[in-house]
């Protein structure tokens, strides 16, 4: 069952009473979704609001593990088992269909180690909260920027590590269907870390399937500048090859270590390069790359075959995010070509 094409049909009537009927008729349909799952292959449970107001002591700010404009992610507790609890703010006027897009997509998705798992939902509310398995780590973005100070560092293999764990993730997305699925939104806050750093992707509330006898998707252009292709951005085109070019950025970030935006890069050399990609090109220009090399991955030292990992490593995000898409790999060849370059560094 593949609503998110008729989810995102709601833009194409404006009228309040259409948009109430979508809204009711989309609810009825995870209605049936969650009874038709329930006990079978990937259930999705149905929760009620007050099991989940007591999983997390009534969505006590103490328990948020991440914190998102549109939605926040509780740590709970059911039957004696962590969970994650995403509940969206009720303000926003797309959150049933963001909502309904993480609920079909991870459903789908689910079976996917690298994907965070949906365990059920609560359809009680305005908009719908979902319930995903536990997670020990936090974000790749709280690691990679340090935004808690008790995290360890990432080091160079865990890095690879949680690329190829995305790239196999979204390999899947883009081939394990008959229609590829577009994530749309791939970035450091939308991975998850669990124990072991293992790399879970979620947020699938852009992520749209290719309709049939297509080759891309036409939509206004929305998610992360500096996470977005070029063509994207020129024509509202999205296809597979926007996916690369936002994993390529990811690569660099994991790098780098900094940020995709950050007005002091530009204090020197340009207003231009507060945008990371700008800025790795200017000093890849310059003979220079190696000096915004991560700190942390720079103090692990010297070994055998280190440098020509960090190249190869280099060379593969900078072939993702080549200005034409064409240029770019595949996700399959990104994937295959990230396992090879860490299993020369295990």
């Amino acid at each position: 069952l593949d609503m998110s094409c008729f989810l995102r049909t709601r833009k194409h009537f404006e009228k309040t009473e259409n948009r109430e009927f979508m809204i009711e008729n989309g609810k009825i349909l995870v209605e049936t979704l969650v009874v038709c799952c329930y006990g079978k292959f990937n259930p999705i449970r149905g929760f009620t609001i007050r099991e989940l107001e007591i999983a997390t002591n009534n969505f006590d700010a103490r328990n948020v593990i991440k914190d998102g404009y549109a939605y926040k992610f509780y740590k709970g507790f059911v039957e004696d088992r962590t969970v994650s609890v995403m509940k969206f703010n009720d303000i926003l006027n797309d959150g049933h269909e963001d909502c309904f897009n993480n609920i079909i997509f991870a459903s789908k998705l689910s079976s996917h180690k690298n994907v965070l798992k949906l365990t059920g939902c609560c359809l009680e509310t305005r908009i719908p909260v979902i319930v995903f398995e536990s997670v020990k780590n936090r974000t790749l973005a709280d690691h990679i920027y340090q935004n808690q100070p008790h995290f360890e560092p990432l080091l160079l293999s865990q890095r690879l590590r949680i690329a190829v764990h995305i790239a196999n993730a979204i390999a899947y997305l883009h081939i394990g269907f008959s229609r590829p699925i577009l994530h749309r939104n791939i970035r450091p806050s939308r991975i998850f870390l669990d124990e072991g750093y293992i790399a879970k992707l979620f947020d699938f509330s852009l992520s749209v399937s290719i309709p049939e006898g297509e080759t891309c998707v036409k939509d206004k252009v929305t998610g992360t500048m500096g996470f977005l292709a070029p063509e994207y951005i020129n024509t509202g085109d999205f296809n597979e090859k926007c996916d690369v070019f936002s994993f390529g950025m990811l690569l660099l970030v994991l790098l780098t270590g900094q940020k995709i935006f950050d007005p002091s890069r530009g204090d020197e050399i340009g207003a231009g390069h507060y945008w990371l990609l700008h800025y790795v090109k200017k000093c890849i220009e310059n003979n220079e790359f190696d000096e915004i090399v991560d700190p942390i991955i720079v103090s692990e030292g010297p070994r055998v075959g280190k440098e020509k990992q960090l190249q190869g490593f280099r060379e593969l995000a900078l072939m993702c995010v080549c200005e034409s898409a064409e240029d770019r790999p595949t996700k399959v060849d990104v994937a295959k070509r990230l396992k090879q370059i860490y299993q020369h560094l295990a």
